[in-house]
């Protein structure tokens, strides 16, 4: 298995490690929302592995794209158009910290819309490849 390969499997498994904690993340702030319970270190846990998880797949998705592109298959539109989405879905990832200080519950609810639309760019982002969600 060459070493291009290895990093595509990787970030093939860690889409999978976002879907996961996002979907953990998303009912663990709904519930907070709905009940005003607190848990600070959990909360901040959860937040801190969700957009790290994200942080880490661009990071490996960014390698991934300028090592295959520069050794040979380019930089089709729907490529570029994949990172970009999925760096904006970072971007989004880490608004959270702009509501830290708020009331729990309405930190719970903003932190579920901002995991919706995360999980939505995520969607619309490996949409955009060839392969989708089946590669």
């Amino acid at each position: 298995m060459n070493p291009l390969s290895i990093v595509f499997n990787l970030h093939s498994v860690v889409r999978w490690l976002v879907v996961a904690v996002s979907l953990i993340s998303f009912v663990w702030f709904a519930l907070v929302w709905l009940r005003g319970t607190r848990n600070e270190k959990a909360d901040r846990g959860l937040m801190a592995a969700f957009s790290g998880l994200i942080d880490l797949q661009v990071t490996i998705g960014l390698v991934l794209i300028l090592w295959s592109g520069f050794a040979g298959v380019g930089f089709p539109r729907y490529r570029l158009e994949h990172a970009f989405i999925m760096i904006v879905a970072a971007v989004v990832a880490h608004l959270s910290a702009r509501w830290r200080d708020a009331e729990i519950r309405t930190r719970a609810r903003n932190n579920v819309a901002l995991i919706l639309v995360v999980l939505v760019l995520v969607f619309i982002g490996v949409a955009l490849l060839p392969q989708g969600w089946m590669g």
